[in-house]
């Protein structure tokens, strides 16, 4: 088969010659899968657990947490290839690139792949994902922390489904999001990256996110599984202290719910240790709960340079060989994003016996698996994608070159920013801006002279997430631009507001005390009807920034002098909208009650910036809410609202955790009224308790109407209070929400289907059940604003419930 290398331009050649059982479609996947293992010897099928990072390079600002330590490490290329190869990793993401160029050179590459192997098997591509495609030119979405202020999984489907779309055109099969650790401590730099502090709200967004990229045939990644979020003080890689309670039902959820619901098809190892033992050396997670109590049967990959972390970090391996055994006995089938452990070291630990070759057999077979299912073993398999594929043309549809054109003339052809994934940005960008604080300063005035000033103010840095290619790969490439249009808060409020007189002062930088520049910016706010203060992060890695991978904060104070330059121009006399760009939140305390109007975008993606200047123009009808709470305090951490009573405020403390917005907080320019509860559809009563088995459902209804005078979207929130049981649990429980968008005068009803499974929680035996007793469902505002509440009893014996129960509360907008 080693004459299938010409695939490069014309796929595998087919003949009338029988298909051998491993490369006919006809057959099942495990025959193929077990006929083509059984041909494979230990070097080739160890060839297949991983990967190799072209580009990659020693720099003074590594992509991979110690890409410097390692990069050096890897073969050359010919010599790695010669027995095939389990992954190509970031052929797009790494490097500025043309992308019709760049389909043409990963052709080019799966073309060597193929024909230096005996069997002409191509490797998996990834790329990452989480914010859109990470490669030049390719549209900037949202950050996953905005995804979550939408309440909108269905509008995140859709913008996963053109992401998948992306990947696919250009010969990705696999994507790296979403990011489904929930948010534990703001603290930690990537907070950014979470869909925010609450499971259900990570869980819902997260799996809709899945399924949408999975739609067109590309692998969703979830990671980190699992616990990643959850180390102490918020550091990157910190040790993860929490009890088995808050593992299960807080950390674990939203992968069990994207496995199962989603269909996801891989997953990645965490980075840290939960209780002294390392995610990628965890057979009890990777093996026993993830594959044999969920069923999961995709593939386990390494976080970048994982497995050989359990060596150089953990300190739980004497080398490479022994890192390998452990990361392969747990359940971590490739390992990335190059290979180290897995390669030479892992063939000889099998031939001397130190590692058993049935794990290898299990791993392989996993990705060889995934590879069929992908349509890569079959016969007509082409390395050209659909972008490239000869006879597709350069034309209209974004298509590279056709037959006889030279592939030079391919750059330029293809646009990974078209029209349409622009407006899913923006609709989404628009549906994440929360609006905290309203005296009546907003809308601001069409004609009115503003003062727009902040180190934001004029600068894209406050768009983009970490996991967005101008951070992450752009800033070692300041020559380049940043290949899609980004407007800045400043272009976008003048052209929002044409007859306003916009005066543009920066006050200094993110992280930097700049005296003259504060000074310069409170005498434009003095000068100004109104000041719009633009502050926030800057996206960077390891360091280089204030949010992101690695960018973590010693607490949720204002980055740099911000707080200062503030204050100064609270000072000042003239009124202050503050707006606030950034991955994570911070402390609003001590300028809460002398804001005119405070909102709150996080890294909104390139659309961001016309979204929050059509907020406080008045053009956009804010309607997202808080997926992390804002704190009040910038110490105190951490202090989510899913949390036992003793978590908040009590006499027996000094400090007051209590948050000055809280989770699912958000405002309108228009007000709705809701009218209910009704409980399977009859008025509740005050006081009433309904009785429901412990097996049974309850459909608790209210009816949303804007009572205002512009068209406004509301987001009802279910949460589930248990006064009694036998561990201590959250006060408050987001159980279902709904986002309902009304036209002035319109009204819709809203139903919540609530089986008894989502009042499930870990026992003290470890077990989860379903207890019987007194529950309390509150149809609210947000987490600390209640306007209904419908008690229930639940009766009949308790419960133990596992993988196959209830997870969502069913959702009906009438």
């Amino acid at each position: 088969m080693s004459s299938n290398g010409n695939a490069a331009q014309a796929g595998r050649s087919t003949t009338a010659t029988p298909l051998p059982p491993w490369q006919d479609p006809a057959r099942p996947v495990d025959e193929r899968v077990d006929d083509l293992l059984a041909r494979l010897t230990l070097e080739e099928k160890a060839a297949q657990l991983y990967s190799f990072w072209l580009g990659a390079s020693v720099t003074s600002e590594d992509m991979a947490p110690h890409q410097h330590d390692f990069t050096e490490e890897t073969p050359e290329w010919s010599e790695l290839i010669r027995f095939g190869l389990g992954q190509l990793t970031r052929p797009f993401g790494t490097a500025p690139v043309d992308p019709a160029l760049g389909a043409q050179a990963l052709a080019r590459l799966q073309g060597e792949i193929v024909a230096a192997n005996r069997f002409g098997i191509p490797a998996v591509v990834h790329e990452e994902c989480l914010t859109g495609l990470m490669s030049w030119g390719a549209t900037v979405y949202p950050t996953p922390l905005a995804w979550g202020a939408s309440f909108d999984p269905e509008l995140v489907e859709r913008m996963a489904a053109q992401i998948g779309d992306t990947l696919r055109r250009l010969g990705v099969h696999q994507g790296l999001a979403p990011v489904l650790d929930v948010t534990r401590d703001p603290r930690w730099g990537r907070t950014e990256e979470t869909i925010g502090e609450d499971p259900y709200l990570v869980a819902t967004v997260g799996t809709a996110y899945v399924r949408g990229l999975q739609a067109g045939g590309v692998v969703a990644t979830l990671k980190h599984f699992a616990g990643y979020s959850a180390s102490r003080a918020g550091r990157n890689f910190g040790p993860v202290a929490v009890g088995r309670r808050e593992f299960a039902d807080v950390l674990l959820l939203p992968f069990e719910m994207a496995i199962r619901d989603g269909g996801a098809r891989s997953v990645m190892h965490a980075y840290t240790e939960v209780d002294g033992v390392p995610a990628a050396a965890d057979p009890v997670l990777l093996t026993e709960l993830l594959r044999e109590r969920w069923g999961f049967t995709g593939t386990v990959v390494a976080d970048y340079f994982g497995v050989s972390f359990l060596e150089t970090l953990h300190h739980v391996a004497s080398g490479p060989a022994e890192a390998a055994g452990l990361a392969l006995a747990a359940g971590v089938d490739v390992e990335l994003p190059a290979v180290r452990c897995y390669g030479a070291p892992l063939v000889d630990a099998v031939r001397g016996g130190a590692v058993p070759e049935r794990l290898v057999d299990r791993a392989a077979a996993r990705v060889l698996r995934q590879k069929c299912e992908l349509g890569l073993l079959d016969p007509d398999w082409s390395p050209l994608p659909t972008e490239t594929a000869p006879g597709t043309g350069a034309g209209g549809n974004g298509a590279g070159p056709g037959p006889g054109q030279d592939f030079a003339a391919a750059e330029g052809t293809i646009d990974l920013d078209p029209p349409a994934a622009r407006a899913v940005a923006r609709e989404l960008a628009e549906e994440s801006v929360v609006l905290l604080a309203n005296t009546g300063a907003l809308p601001l005035p069409p004609r009115s002279r503003i003062a727009l000033v902040g180190p934001l103010a004029d600068d894209v840095t406050g768009m983009l997430g970490c996991y967005t290619f101008p951070s992450h790969v752009g800033r070692q490439h300041p020559q380049v631009p940043d290949g899609v249009e980004i407007p800045t808060p400043l272009a976008a409020l003048r052209a929002e507001l044409p007859q306003a007189t916009v005066v543009h002062s920066p006050g200094g930088s993110v992280d930097r005390s700049e005296p003259a520049a504060l000074a310069a910016a409170v005498a434009a706010a003095q000068g100004a009807e109104v000041c719009v203060a633009v502050l926030g992060d800057r996206a960077g890695l390891f360091g280089h920034g204030t949010s992101g991978e690695g960018s973590d904060t010693a607490d949720l104070s204002l980055p740099g002098d911000q707080a200062r330059l503030l204050e100064a121009l609270l000072d000042t006399g003239t009124p202050v909208v503050l707006v606030l760009l950034s991955g994570r939140p911070y402390a609003l305390g001590r300028f809460a009650d002398r804001l005119a109007a405070a909102v709150q975008a996080f890294f909104p993606g390139e659309e961001g910036a016309a979204a929050v200047a059509g907020v406080l123009a008045g053009r956009v009808n804010p309607s997202g809410r808080l997926p992390v709470a804002v704190p009040r305090d910038p110490g105190g951490q951490p202090s989510g609202y899913l949390a036992p009573h003793l978590a908040g405020r009590t006499a027996v403390s000094n400090i007051d955790p209590t948050p000055i917005y809280a989770f699912g907080h958000g405002l309108s320019y228009t007000s709705f009224a809701w009218d209910g509860p009704l409980v399977d559809g009859v008025p509740a009563r005050d006081g009433e308790v309904v009785e429901l088995a412990t097996d049974a459902a309850v459909t608790v209804s209210l009816t949303v109407r804007n009572t205002g005078e512009r068209a406004g979207a509301d987001v009802v929130q279910l949460y589930l209070h248990d006064p009694v049981a036998q561990v201590t649990r959250p006060v408050n429980r987001l159980t279902g929400y709904a986002r309902v968008a009304l036209a002035p005068g319109e009204a819709r009803r809203v139903d919540f289907r609530v089986h008894a499974d989502l009042s499930a929680f870990t026992g003290r035996d470890g077990h989860r059940l379903v207890e019987p007793g007194e529950l309390e469902l509150r149809l609210s505002a947000s987490s600390v604003e209640h306007r209904h509440r419908v008690r229930l009893r639940l009766v009949g014996p308790e419960r133990r419930v596992g993988h196959d129960r209830r997870l969502t509360a069913e959702v009906t907008l009438g």
